[in-house]
């Protein structure tokens, strides 16, 4: 895994172009993430973790922590597409001053998903623990900077 690129270089190279601020859609993908939130812990409590469905756990996990941050990005008028896009969403997490071990692990969770989607990567019980524990603590981080921003508050 390579080291990841600041969030600004992936302005520069134009992975991530600037438009005018979608409140809709960021309210639809915070809605999106609440719901997929709400679903994971039920999953949790009803099936358990098991290495059975740890991948699919992984993947819901990744999937709602970018949906939260994607709602961010457009709530600023950012826009992440194409090759890299994932990688300048997760570098974004600088931006909203996430602990550099936590980005770190975000991004080792987008690389082990692209695995996963592309090379057949299996990943056990004990890593999918580790990143519901990881969502959870970052869920409601992200939540709350959100929820400011769409209720009309502006971050300090």
């Amino acid at each position: 895994m390579k080291d990841l690129k600041q969030f600004d270089e992936f302005i520069r190279i134009g992975v991530v172009k600037k438009q005018s601020p979608d409140k809709s859609r960021s309210k639809f993908l915070v809605m999106e993430a609440e719901q997929g939130y709400a679903y994971l812990l039920k999953l949790i409590k009803t099936m358990g973790v098991e290495n059975q469905n740890a991948n699919d756990y992984v993947k819901n996990c990744y999937d709602i922590l970018m949906e939260l941050t994607r709602a961010k990005m457009l709530l600023e008028g950012l826009n992440a597409s194409g090759f890299k896009a994932h990688e300048a969403e997760v570098a974004y997490w600088w931006i909203l001053q996430f602990k550099e071990q936590d980005i770190q692990f975000l991004d080792q969770m987008r690389f082990f998903r692209n695995g996963m989607l592309y090379y057949g990567t299996i990943l056990d019980k004990e890593y999918a623990e580790k990143v519901i524990e990881f969502t959870k603590k970052n869920y409601q981080k992200l939540k709350d900077i959100l929820d400011k921003l769409i209720n009309g508050e502006r971050e300090k």
